[in-house]
C-alpha cells in the first residue's frame, strides 16, 4: 500500500490489513518542533495519554523526545509504567489517580505521581515507606475547571503533611500544575482568572516553605496562543498529533499524524433505481459504479456518518452513500473515470492534499478532532512510518 515502508523480510508475504491506521512519525516530530518553537525558553512535555491518543503511545514519545520534547504525560500508572517497560527513560508524570492507585509500581518505575487530594498523598507516602524509596508528586490544583485537582480550601492541609513527607525524604516534591477550561478561547477571562489562582497556590507553597521545582499550566491551545501562560513548561496533546485545538483560527502549521484507511474489496455496478445498504437509504438515480470499502462501525466508523462524508481514491473524493455497517461502507464512484478497482487504497481521514480531514468528520457529527482519532479500532491494524523505523 501507498506511503508503507519495505516490510520485513520474514512478513513479506503477508497482505496488506483490510483496514488500518498509518501513523507519520515526522509529522509528530514536525508538530513537536512547532510547539517548542512557540514555548520558547519552556519546556514541552508531550501527552501521551490514551495510548498516545490512539497513535501508539511509545513510537510518538520516542519520536517526540527525539525532536526536542523533555518529558511525557500519561493519566494511569499503568500507562506511565508500560512507557518504561518500553525503554523509555524520560521524566513522565501521572495524574488521574486515586487513593487506592498502584503507588508503588509507580514508584518503583521512577514515575511522577499527580496528587490531587490529601488522601491520594497518605497513600503514595504509604507506598513510598513500605518500598523504602522516595516518590516523587507533583502537586495538581483546581484553578477553576473544577474537575480534578485540590482546591484552594484543602490546599495548606496537604501543604502540611507535604512539608513532613520531604522533610524525612519520603517525598520529592517536584511540581505544581493545573488545567486550563477554556484555553480553546485564548481571549477569555477565565484563564486571566485561572492564572491568577495559580499564581496564589504556588505563593501559598512557598509561604509553607515548598518551593516547586517547576510549575506548568498550558495545554495545546494555550501553548500556541498564550505566551504568557507557558510557564515552566507546556503540556501539549492533541497538537502533538497535527490536529488543531482551535480549529476555527488556525491549523498553526501543524501536519495530521494519522491516515484512517482501508483497500478496496470490490467494483461493480448499480442500475438506476436500485437501493444500496441496509435500509436502501440511498438509491441510484442513474447507472453507476460502486466501490465496497471493508470499514464499518466496528472499526471506527461512526454510524452516524451514513451518507454524510466522503473517501478519498486515488486523489480524487467520492460520497459514501447508504448506510455505515458494521463491517462495510459503499461509495459512489459515478462512470469511475479513475478506474478504481479492487485493491486501491480508499482513505477516509487523513494530512495529504486531497484527503477527508478528521476535522471535517467532527463538524459532521459536532464533536472535536480529539475524539475522531480515538475512533479507529477493533479490526484496524496501526503501523508506523517515518522516524527512525
Amino acid at each position: 500500500m501507498e506511503g508503507v515502508n519495505k516490510p520485513d523480510p520474514q512478513v513479506e508475504n503477508k497482505p496488506d490489513p483490510q483496514v488500518e491506521i498509518v501513523v507519520d512519525l515526522d509529522a509528530i516530530a514536525h508538530n513537536v518542533r512547532i510547539l517548542a518553537e512557540h514555548a520558547g525558553d519552556a519546556a514541552v512535555m508531550v501527552v501521551v495519554k490514551a495510548d498516545g491518543y490512539n497513535h501508539g503511545a511509545a513510537e510518538v514519545a520516542r519520536a517526540a523526545l527525539a525532536a526536542g520534547a523533555r518529558e511525557l504525560g500519561t493519566t494511569t500508572v499503568s500507562e506511565a509504567v508500560e512507557l518504561r517497560a518500553a525503554g523509555i527513560t524520560a521524566p513522565i508524570l501521572c495524574w488521574l489517580n486515586t487513593s487506592d492507585t498502584d503507588y508503588a509500581n509507580a514508584i518503583a518505575a521512577d514515575i511522577e505521581i499527580g496528587v490531587s487530594a490529601l488522601t491520594q498523598l497518605e497513600g503514595v507516602a504509604k507506598a513510598a515507606r513500605e518500598l523504602g524509596r522516595t516518590a516523587t508528586v507533583s502537586l495538581k490544583v483546581d484553578t477553576g475547571l473544577n474537575r480534578n485537582g485540590i482546591p484552594a480550601a484543602e490546599f495548606p492541609e496537604v501543604l502540611d503533611l507535604l512539608g513532613r513527607l520531604v522533610a524525612e525524604e519520603t517525598v520529592r516534591f517536584r511540581a505544581i500544575f493545573s488545567h486550563l477550561a477554556l484555553a480553546d478561547e485564548p481571549q477569555h477571562p477565565v484563564n486571566d482568572m485561572q492564572r491568577e489562582r495559580f499564581l496564589e497556590f504556588i505563593a501559598t507553597a512557598k509561604e509553607h516553605g515548598l518551593q516547586p521545582e517547576l510549575v506548568h499550566l498550558a495545554n495545546s491551545a494555550a501553548a500556541l496562543t498564550r505566551p504568557d501562560l507557558a510557564f515552566d513548561m507546556v503540556r501539549p496533546g492533541i497538537a502533538v498529533y497535527g490536529l488543531s485545538p482551535i480549529p476555527e483560527l488556525s491549523d498553526f502549521g501543524l501536519r495530521p499524524a494519522m491516515t484512517f484507511r482501508a483497500r478496496v474489496l470490490r467494483v461493480k455496478r448499480v442500475a438506476a433505481g436500485e437501493g444500496v445498504s441496509y435500509g436502501h437509504e440511498w438509491t441510484a438515480d442513474r447507472d453507476t459504479t460502486v466501490a465496497l470499502v471493508p470499514a464499518g462501525y466496528a472499526d471506527g466508523v461512526p454510524r452516524l456518518l451514513g451518507g454524510r462524508f466522503s473517501v478519498a481514491l486515488g486523489g480524487v473524493r467520492y460520497p459514501q452513500i447508504g448506510r455505515v455497517c458494521m463491517d462495510q461502507i459503499v461509495v459512489d464512484l459515478g462512470e469511475n473515470e479513475a478506474g478504481v478497482r479492487a485493491g486501491d487504497t480508499a482513505v477516509l481521514f487523513g494530512g495529504e492534499p486531497g484527503h477527508p480531514h478528521a476535522q471535517e468528520w467532527a463538524d459532521t457529527l459536532g464533536t472535536i478532532n480529539y475524539e475522531i482519532v480515538c475512533y479507529p479500532r477493533g479490526r484496524v491494524v496501526r503501523t508506523h512510518v517515518g522516524g527512525d523505523r
